[in-house]
C-alpha cells in the first residue's frame, strides 16, 4: 500500500472496499463484449473505521477486517478515488456478506 491509501482512515462505522475486477476475457483468451460482463458484487476490504457508536457513546467493533472478501450491494457506496485507482466506501451495514476463507 502506498502513501495515500495507508494514510486514509474510515470515520465510524464505514469501511473502504476495492471492488473485484471483471472478466472480460475467458480462460481461453476469448474477449467478452462489455454489455455481456455481468457487475461485480464482490470485493476485498481495504481500510475499516474503529467501529459504530451506541448512544451511551460506547463503540460497537466492526465484524469485517482489512483483507476480507465481501459482497457488495448492486448500488450504493460511495466512490473514492486514491492513487488513480478507484474504491467504494460503504457503511458496515450495507455490506451483505462476508466470505470465509477455505
Amino acid at each position: 500500500m502506498a502513501g495515500a491509501l495507508k494514510r486514509f482512515v474510515p470515520l465510524f462505522d464505514r469501511v473502504l472496499v476495492q471492488k473485484a475486477e471483471a472478466m472480460t476475457r475467458t480462460a481461453k483468451g476469448i474477449l467478452i463484449p462489455e454489455k455481456s460482463v455481468a457487475k461485480v458484487l464482490s470485493g476485498k476490504v481495504v481500510a475499516v473505521g474503529e467501529g459504530a457508536r451506541t448512544d451511551a457513546g460506547t463503540t460497537i467493533p466492526p465484524t469485517v477486517a482489512v483483507g476480507d472478501e465481501v459482497m457488495l450491494p448492486e448500488f450504493g457506496g460511495t466512490k473514492v478515488t486514491l492513487e488513480d485507482k478507484d474504491y467504494f466506501l460503504f457503511r458496515e451495514a450495507e455490506l451483505l456478506a462476508k466470505m470465509k476463507s477455505e
